[in-house]
């Protein structure tokens, strides 16, 4: 037992009720989060002569205190645990970052649905098929629904605004109800079998399209017929394409933890209605020395608290209990099934599942390497003084506008393993003549490091800046202003003709540029943070742009006040929609004369 911390009296203490409990170090600081069916019986196991983990070991070998919050439920524990490990950060809970939404498809319930990608919070009013492990799933899936059903995918906007069908109808992806080319009720059955389809009812499907097919022949309606027979084949290469499939049309989960090397990898992969949509590989923070199980339970936790939980999830790792089972079941409000595969199918399932999370994990380790690489080159060329115990960071400004329109300066982070997007920062630039970037580039580095000049905040490694010596010595007079003219810092100049290769760095005390090799690790890092800072510029400065010429282009036509352009925003349903009307759907709007339709018109194009 821990001599430093008698858990006698805090046991004797102890419920036998559910809840939370935190282990904290002598200063206070929180070691470990946990929860528990049982308060009691899980804080006494630590409390053992010997621990199975020597990590745990370690941990209880700090322990100074231990605080207890009891609750309800197993389940409403699980909800405070993750709570408490995303605020705190404990340095012994193992975290996945995933706060990012699983893609779906969607199919809205307008006169004629809409088929299309969605992202967020799902509601009542449409239907929604997924998650999705991926983007590029749902695209495909989205691409091959068009092939078979002609689902429109515009807009409604575009959609109520059409007088001749769009090139989508021309490739047969689109079955053109927008100009009445297709009647309700044979649109409302290609939606059905859409939805069938996603739902993995594909025998009944073809069994459908087959009737119909025959009924079309007998008919005499070839046409008709051979669009029939076109769907069937479409159907019949998906099922030979989907290499892993299962009849029932179920909804399943994989989950697959892998270690190798000292490095944990959790894979998930779905299967939606029968077919297996790929999967998506996650590496967790805080996971030395932990066991793919400890790894296993932590994302069973996590995940299903913001994701939708399927029927039954099989897993890679015999899990010593029911208690995940148990909290995933009580979370959904019915039965939910969590262990390992029996079928030979769902073998292969957890197979796959393993083989693509060690893959992940070649390729993570691959990346690492290389990245550390291009670190230690570049700290070497310029001859950089770094912390052996913590990560290199370098930040990027670049600067974005057209002939001196919504200035918007831009500054991204690279740090460990790569970007870190959450860290990004845009600042619009005000008060400066229109075009002027050295003035932008100076207003932006104020504004960015005038936190870090009084104490607070990360201290770069390398600030790079986008340009020449006009720009580094902005930046340098800038930095010198703020008392942080120590701080390392050097321009990214374009060579002739703006090739990638032919960069030279610039450097604030007024020394020789220099010019890499084309092939120079350190300058491919370079040009890699310089790119991704000229990216997310651009992007804020076309949002900017496209926010005041929004507001601003129909108040510059003149005859158009408030009143009429609310009454054109209403009936078109916003800008777009303006722009894609002609002059004579202009004219149908109240108030709007064809004189003064001519010049909207005009304005708009």
């Amino acid at each position: 037992m821990n001599k430093a911390f008698d858990a006698k009296p805090l046991l004797a203490t102890l419920t036998e009720l559910p809840g939370v409990y935190r282990m904290l170090d002598a200063a206070d600081k929180v070691l470990y989060v946990g929860k528990a069916k049982n308060l009691k019986k899980r804080v006494a196991s630590y409390f053992r002569d010997s621990h199975p983990s020597p990590r745990i070991a370690l941990m209880v070998a700090q322990i100074a205190r231990v605080e207890t919050t009891v609750t309800r439920s197993e389940a409403e524990a699980l909800l405070l645990e993750n709570n408490l490990i995303k605020s705190l950060s404990p340095r012994y809970n193992i975290l996945f970052r995933d706060d990012k939404s699983y893609p779906y498809i969607v199919l809205t319930r307008d006169d004629f649905p809409r088929l299309a990608f969605f992202r967020g919070t799902t509601d009542k009013r449409a239907d929604y098929f997924g998650p999705f492990p991926s983007s590029v799933a749902v695209r495909e899936s989205v691409h091959l629904l068009q092939k078979m059903f002609r689902l429109r995918t515009c807009e409604n906007s575009v959609f109520n605004h059409r007088s001749r069908p769009c090139l989508l109808y021309q490739i047969k992806r689109c079955s053109a109800p927008c100009v009445g080319l297709i009647q309700p009720e044979a649109y409302a059955q290609d939606v059905q079998m859409a939805s069938m389809f996603l739902q993995g009812r594909q025998q009944e499907v073809i069994g459908r399209l087959s009737a119909a097919m025959d009924r079309a022949a007998n008919d005499l309606a070839f046409e008709q017929a051979a669009l029939y027979r076109d769907q069937i084949q479409s159907l019949r290469q998906v099922q030979d394409k989907q290499y892993v499939e299962s009849s029932k049309g179920e909804d399943v989960d994989i989950v697959a933890a892998v270690e190798e090397g000292g490095m944990l990898c959790v894979n998930l992969a779905m299967v939606r209605g029968g077919r297996h949509l790929g999967d998506k590989a996650q590496f967790p923070s805080n996971s030395a020395d932990s066991t793919a199980i400890e790894a296993l339970t932590a994302f069973l936790h996590q995940h299903y608290l913001t994701h939708p939980i399927p029927t039954r999830i099989f897993v890679n790792c015999s899990l010593p209990d029911d208690e995940v089972a148990d909290v995933l079941s009580e979370l959904a409000g019915r039965p939910v099934q969590v262990g390992e595969p029996r079928l030979t199918m769902q073998r292969i399932w957890v197979e796959m599942a393993e083989q693509n999370g060690k893959l992940a994990i070649s390729a993570r380790r691959n990346m690492l390497s290389l990245q550390g690489k291009r670190i230690e080159a570049l700290c070497q060329v310029l001859a950089l003084e770094v912390d052996e115990e913590k990560e290199p960071r370098i930040e990027c400004f670049d600067i974005s506008h057209t002939q001196g329109e919504a200035t918007v300066a831009s500054c991204v982070v690279y740090q460990g393993s790569g970007m870190r997007k959450s860290e990004y920062r845009r600042f619009n630039i005000k008060d400066i003549q229109p075009g002027d970037d050295y003035a932008a580039i100076r207003q932006a580095v104020l504004r960015r490091y005038e936190k870090i000049a009084s104490g607070e905040g990360v201290v770069p490694t390398l600030i790079l800046i986008d340009g020449g010596k006009g720009q580094v010595s902005s930046a340098a007079s800038a930095l010198e202003e703020l008392g942080l003219a120590h701080l390392p810092m050097i321009g990214v100049a374009k060579g002739e003709a703006r090739k990638p290769g032919l960069e030279s760095l610039i450097f604030p005390d007024g020394r020789e540029p220099l010019q890499l090799a084309p092939e120079h690790p350190a300058l491919h890092l370079i040009q890699e943070i310089r790119d991704e800072a000229h990216r997310f510029a651009i992007s804020g400065h076309r949002a900017q742009r496209g926010k005041a010429r929004r507001t601003s282009t129909l108040e510059e036509i003149g005859g158009i006040g408030p009143k009429r352009r609310k009454a054109l925003i209403s009936h078109f349903g916003g800008l777009q929609g303006i722009s894609n009307a002609g002059v004579d759907q202009l004219t149908a709007v109240p108030g709007i004369s064809r004189e003064l339709a001519e010049k909207i018109y005009a304005a708009l194009h």
